[in-house]
């Protein structure tokens, strides 16, 4: 029988060891906020980058061809949680870059 996707995963935030559902179908950012977490926030879209952070464990996914990062951002980690969709369970840091 094949291995079938979890209906959901979780989503940890690593500076203060919150968690909360990450649905696979909405943006990290809306899972974050509907788990009660709050996490900075402006446009939604991926352009204005408030929301920037490091994913440091897990896997995301962009529908969209190039989010508002750098390949040195991308290298390095950073995400944008208002466009990037988990693929997996996910850790995320809110530090500076």
């Amino acid at each position: 029988m094949p291995e079938t996707a979890p209906p959901f995963f979780i989503a940890r935030i690593s500076t203060d060891c919150t968690q909360c559902d990450a649905w696979p179908e909405q943006p990290l950012l809306l899972s974050l906020e509907q788990g009660g977490i709050d996490w900075p926030s402006s446009c939604r879209n991926g352009t204005c980058r408030t929301c920037i952070g490091v994913l440091e464990d897990g896997e995301v996914r962009y529908r969209i061809d190039w989010p508002g990062l750098t390949p040195e951002e991308r290298a390095m980690g950073c995400v944008l949680p208002c466009v990037a969709y988990p693929a997996s369970d996910v850790t995320l840091s809110a530090q500076a870059i």
